[in-house]
């Protein structure tokens, strides 16, 4: 292998850093937990391991070329969940996980020399995360709140609560009796936002609920 090789292969190392650039610059704007130094490292780094997988071992007789760079989309698995975090039933760095393990196959294939490929699926990456991003309500995830909600049951007050609230059920529920009377602590998950005035009308006009306030994870 000549030295005039090595230097298309730098060269494509380097097409790998600016195009794990511009995808990472995209994630940077955005705030996430990955941004341009991870994106652009993975990618080089990607395309670094694949033509060492692909012209490392010209010299060896039989080998599989795939057996190296099969390893790059088992060990950026490792990166991606490190990133993914489970909070207060939500889920946060899904997306930047994935948009990394997809920058690496962007890498791959910059060292394969599938350079149109690589350059459009930059593209499309891109283009992908500008528009699901965009104010749309087809691209907007739910947001659930919990409500706890404090009322006397004494008829069929919970099916009014149910109904106030716009929910079939509840998902906790404790009850205690005080003065005579049955208390219920009841937890309500909505994804509706109630704003305080319409909270403050449900006490004036609803007497034998007695609190309602927001509550996190317990």
């Amino acid at each position: 292998m000549d030295w005039s090789s090595e230097l298309i292969f730098l060269l494509r190392i380097l097409l790998g850093v600016m195009l794990g650039f511009c995808i990472g610059f995209e994630r940077k704007m955005r705030f996430k937990e990955a941004g341009i130094r991870t994106h652009t490292i993975v990618c080089a780094g990607a395309s670094l391991i694949m033509i060492v997988s692909k012209y490392g071992f010209s010299d060896v007789m039989e080998y599989d070329a795939s057996r190296v760079a099969a390893q790059i989309v088992s060990g950026i698995g490792f990166i991606g969940a490190g990133m993914i975090i489970y909070r207060k039933m939500a889920i946060y760095g899904l997306t930047t996980a994935a948009g990394v393990w997809a920058t690496a196959g962007v890498g791959m294939a910059v060292g394969s020399g599938l350079y149109i490929v690589a350059v459009g699926s930059t593209i499309l990456l891109i283009t992908a995360q500008c528009i699901m991003h965009m104010p749309c309500r087809l691209f907007r995830t739910k947001t659930y709140w919990r409500l706890r909600v404090r009322f006397v049951q004494d008829e069929n007050e919970s099916e009014e609560v149910k109904s106030l609230f716009a929910t079939d059920r509840f998902e906790r529920i404790q009850t205690t009796r005080e003065d005579g009377q049955l208390l219920c602590d009841v937890t309500i998950m909505t994804d509706r936002i109630f704003s305080a005035k319409y909270i403050t009308d449900i006490l004036k006009e609803y007497p034998y609920i007695r609190s309602i306030e927001r509550c996190g994870d317990e």
